[in-house]
């Protein structure tokens, strides 16, 4: 059955394995059964008997034996082009599996909540990621922090940085990143603004009005507020409510009233809000964590969080 450029039948292709189709390459490019037995590691009887196995499932010549050495038949020469072409796409795909095993190719949803969203750590390591990993398609999601953990058990997402603990979901792994001081926020003008620098306690807020965030989306941030009001004594007046963090921020330089902040907060606010560190409120702090699911194996979610711990030592070197 001779063989012919692209009509040859490639079942018997399909009986060759890729061992035998780069010995025949490795005879045709050789022309001597001696030097490709050598190149191959192989010996030559069990070379030949390779050749003529294969000649026999194609049910014609392959090489013609010549006084000094072999060369392919027409029917070799075309199952020599398509065997290349084999090898080299299969070689491909290794290359491909091994990208994406390593974490080096394939795609990586991270979702966030906008409060997350401004901590310098997290552009920070989208930016090194996509930077390190440029053949990893990323997408960006924000939301919620409910919403964002049903994008997580829906597999919409494979991460997401947020600013609470959840808890009760076994399905959800939950590192801390870090737990982040706040500071009080003051509209410009306000009477306990300081120039010394010294820090504010709480108690003295307690005649204030608050702007806060709107719980529903930010209770990692709103929770946290009113616990430490009240362990200092009151329960804050909460005259407006935002849903994001800029915005609680544009009504305190409104004059709205005042409100507590992460810290990392303060270089991308308007500078007319005034900052001040706050004295006996050690426990005032708002989390940033990185949630994924147990069961995921993701290659570029592991190189993922592999960038965020270090980024996380980097500031923490750096600070």
């Amino acid at each position: 059955m001779p063989l012919n450029a692209r009509s040859h039948d490639t079942r018997g292709i399909a009986l060759m394995d890729l061992r035998r189709l780069r010995a025949f390459v490795t005879l045709a490019e050789e022309g001597s059964v001696t030097r490709a037995a050598e190149r191959l590691g192989m010996q030559q009887p069990q070379l030949t008997r390779l050749l003529r196995a294969m000649e026999a499932e194609f049910g014609t010549a392959l090489m013609e034996r010549l006084p000094r050495g072999i060369r392919p038949t027409e029917a070799g020469a075309a199952l020599l082009n398509e065997a290349r072409q084999v090898i080299v796409k299969v070689d491909g795909l290794r290359a491909v599996v091994g990208k994406a095993a390593r974490g080096e190719q394939g795609r990586l949803a991270i979702g966030f909540t906008g409060s997350a969203a401004l901590h310098p750590l997290v552009p920070r390591t989208l930016r090194q990621f996509r930077m390190a990993l440029p053949a990893v398609s990323v997408t960006l999601e924000e939301a919620t922090a409910q919403e964002l953990v049903e994008a997580l058990l829906r597999e919409r997402i494979d991460a997401a940085f947020v600013r609470s603990d959840i808890i009760d979901m076994p399905e959800v792994r939950m590192e801390s990143i870090l737990d982040e001081p706040m500071l009080a926020a003051l509209p410009p003008g306000h009477p306990l603004a300081r120039e010394d620098g010294q820090p504010l306690p709480l108690a003295c807020l307690a005649a204030e009005s608050f702007v806060l965030y709107h719980r529903p989306t930010q209770s990692g941030l709103h929770d946290p507020i009113i616990a430490a009001c009240r362990a200092a004594g009151f329960d804050p007046v909460v005259v407006q409510e935002a849903p994001r963090l800029p915005s609680t921020l544009s009504l305190v330089a409104a004059g709205f009233g005042v409100s507590l902040v992460p810290a990392s907060i303060r270089d991308q606010a308007p500078r007319v809000v005034t900052f001040h560190a706050l004295a006996e409120c050690s426990g005032l702090s708002v989390p940033l964590r990185f949630a994924t699911r147990r069961t995921s194996t993701s290659g570029p979610l592991l190189r993922f969080r592999e960038m965020v711990r270090q980024v996380q030592r980097d500031e923490g070197s750096s600070g």
